[in-house]
């Protein structure tokens, strides 16, 4: 007992102490705390904006890529419906663009593969930019040959065009292994991009990786996909544009075509439009659905009709006088342009209808039907006379570039 006694007594003043001034000490806590908390309602507000400040960057990069992508997927396009096959691959996407919407029903759904164009637009883009000093210093060192063959300046300039050469393949190359962005040729990073060429396993992941790219496009898709289009807008349009052609010689005949033309006009987008979102070619013949789903969306399927027709006139103009083989692509980035939007809101009126669970009233319909006759027979009399103005004559009635390829003329 003697030897807890000074414990305890050393104890009770302490746990006194402690319990008696409890509130003293929650006080001088929260005093503290009061002080305190202005730095760290600043930090914690720095923190917030920053983090603003990195959602809004990464906001604009990624709209600012998206716009990019769009406006290499055009361009892409155009190119490729400026070569006698690949020219399906064009249709074949154009036809997938209303298809995926008509299947969906949004309208965002028909931008498809715009990343993956940016990807190829950033490649094409960055390695025209990293090849204009070669190109410069190549046309340097041929003058150079040609002055004066032996002279030390054109030894240096051959000796600076195989340097720069291997640099720019180097670049290129290491632009293209970092991810092919356009920030991959602008800054290098050589140290980096040696690390990861010789790190365990590197080959192998940036094999899988380009070739799931390439998968990733379904160039074979869109091919078939177009050529089947291809052949399903024709055999619609085939006999009317022969009779027009007829007509030069047997009038009646042209008078006839032209009838049969606004009849066809008056289905063929709406019939794309189904057999791209269902992938049936018998779908392009299934003209019972098309009226059925007029009958849901009148006005959608009038405006959708309306920018086709409009959108394909003005182009008719390009096809007056042919152009040369190297600018071929300009006419067709017109004409992409143009035919693009109408093959969204040709989508879009079939998606609409396809998820009405009704008809809309009688009269609503037979004024949208009204209204629609006064726009093809204008169409059909601009298909006409452009016989008489394109460059290929009677041949050019074929070039129907609002249902068939999106080029002025197919056999560039």
């Amino acid at each position: 007992m003697s030897i807890l006694a000074p414990v305890l007594a050393t104890e009770a003043p302490l746990d006194a102490e402690v319990v008696g001034g409890g509130a003293g000490l929650v006080q001088a806590e929260l005093a503290g705390n009061a002080v305190d908390a202005g730095p760290i309602a600043r930090l914690s507000y720095r923190a917030r904006l920053r983090g603003l400040v990195r959602r809004a960057a990464r906001l604009i990069l990624s709209a600012t890529d998206w716009l990019f992508g769009a406006a290499a997927l055009v361009v892409g396009l155009s190119f490729l419906s400026t070569y006698p096959l690949l020219q399906m691959l064009s249709l074949g996407y154009l036809l997938e663009v209303s298809g995926r919407i008509a299947r969906t029903g949004r309208l965002r759904d028909g931008f498809v593969g715009v990343r993956k164009a940016s990807r190829l637009g950033s490649i094409a883009f960055g390695t025209w930019a990293v090849l204009l000093p070669l190109r410069f210093v190549s046309s340097v060192a041929t003058s150079a040959r040609l002055i004066d063959p032996g002279s030390r300046a054109a030894r240096g300039w051959s000796v600076a065009l195989v340097v720069l050469t291997v640099l720019a393949v180097a670049h290129i190359v290491g632009a293209c292994w970092r991810g092919g962005r356009l920030r991959h040729f602008v800054w290098p990073r050589p140290v980096r991009l040696v690390k990861s060429i010789f790190r365990r396993g590197a080959y192998a992941k940036a094999r899988d990786a380009v070739w799931s790219f390439l998968v990733g496009l379904r160039l074979p898709y869109y091919f078939w996909l177009g050529v089947r289009g291809f052949a399903g807008g024709l055999i619609w349009l085939f006999v009317p544009i022969s009779l027009i052609a007829a007509g030069q010689r047997v009038p009646p005949l042209g008078f006839l075509g032209a009838v049969a033309l606004m009849w066809v006009v008056f289905y063929l987008p709406f019939l794309q439009a189904r057999f791209a979102a269902q992938n049936r070619f018998r779908a392009h013949f299934e003209l019972r659905e098309v009226r059925r789903l007029f009958r849901k969306a009148p006005v959608m399927f009038l405006l959708s009709l309306l920018c086709t027709l409009l959108f394909a006139i003005p182009l008719y103009l390009l096809k007056v006088e042919i152009v040369p083989r190297e600018a071929a692509w300009l006419p067709s980035l017109v004409f992409v342009t143009f035919i693009f939007p109408a093959r969204l809101l040709t989508g879009w009126s079939c998606g609409r209808a396809m998820r009405r669970p009704k008809n809309r009233n009688f009269f609503l319909r037979q004024a949208a039907r009204l209204a629609m006759l006064p726009i093809v027979a204008f169409y059909v009399l601009i298909v006409f006379l452009t016989q008489f103005t394109s460059w290929h004559g009677v041949a050019s009635l074929y070039e129907q570039h609002a249902f068939l390829v999106p080029v002025p003329f197919l056999g560039l």
